[in-house]
């Protein structure tokens, strides 16, 4: 009874947030002034939502969202698999060495890599695109090594015995490997969708001069904004546009929760 207590307790506080952003949604810009915490509206206004679907850039920030976010969780779900098999089950002469580089990457906090990545991005002209928006994000450590922690426990035999049957490796990491590394990929596609779908520092230093390329977190950072010197935001539109972001990661997380669940656990806890 107790343990169930604590668990709703530290539920209503990680839901709290979610709640209150809703309702801030449906206010008016004079209630939220007045009152900011209130969970709930005490006269519904559908202005915001309004200004958000029918006044603003949304649908098109929306439409670049999907495109990137598809693209580049697809070509990370490919290439961290196969450089974490490489890692795992090949042996080439200064394998460790990469593996290490690899994890100390993890060290790394993103904003470190802001202006390296805006100078190589400069340099081969790949800003204002969409492959500027991509290619970044195409790799990632941690997927890397997700995907070699899970290689690692899987037996070898019927690898070996696709080997003695004629298989290439690559053939072998396709056909028999990536089979069974079913729920490391799910973890891997839900951790890349979430991590894409909510990249800002990117966009910031990419497409920042092309309002056609934005996506929903950088368009989001401009909505709400007037005044002077965008000094007085516009809460209620702020936040049913994070509500509208926020809907298709929670729901991919809702569907494949016990998969990624499953993956992490076999994936982190040996190796």
């Amino acid at each position: 009874m107790l343990r169930r207590a604590v668990l709703t307790l530290f539920a209503v506080i990680f839901i709290y947030p979610f709640l209150l952003s809703l309702a801030t949604s449906f206010k008016s810009r004079p209630e939220v002034a007045a009152h900011p915490v209130t969970p709930w509206p005490r006269s519904f206004d559908l202005r915001a939502w309004g200004d958000v679907l029918l006044h603003s850039d949304f649908p098109l920030w929306t439409f670049n969202s999907i495109v990137v976010t598809v693209a580049a969780t697809l070509l990370r779900v490919f290439l961290d698999s196969l450089a974490g098999y490489a890692l795992a089950r090949l042996d080439w002469r200064g394998r460790g060495v990469v593996f290490a580089g690899v994890v100390s990457v993890l060290a790394v906090p993103p904003i470190v890599l802001t202006v390296p990545r805006f100078l190589v991005l400069k340099e081969l002209t790949l800003l204002n695109s969409y492959t500027g928006l991509i290619l970044p994000l195409a790799v990632d450590a941690m997927g890397i090594f997700l995907m070699r922690q899970f290689f690692v426990e899987l037996p070898r035999e019927l690898e070996e015995a696709a080997r003695i049957d004629g298989a290439s490796i690559f053939g072998a990491y396709w056909h028999i490997v990536l089979p069974l590394a079913r729920p490391a990929l799910l973890t891997l596609t839900i951790l890349s969708f979430q991590g894409v779908w909510n990249e800002f520092l990117l966009p910031l230093i990419v497409v920042r001069a092309s309002p056609s390329l934005w996506t929903l977190p950088f368009g989001l950072s401009t909505l709400g904004r007037g005044g002077a010197g965008g000094q007085s935001y516009d809460y209620p539109v702020m936040m049913a546009g994070s509500i509208l972001t926020i809907v298709p990661v929670a729901a991919v997380f809702i569907v494949f929760q016990r998969f990624f669940v499953r993956g992490v656990a076999a994936s982190g806890v040996k190796g």
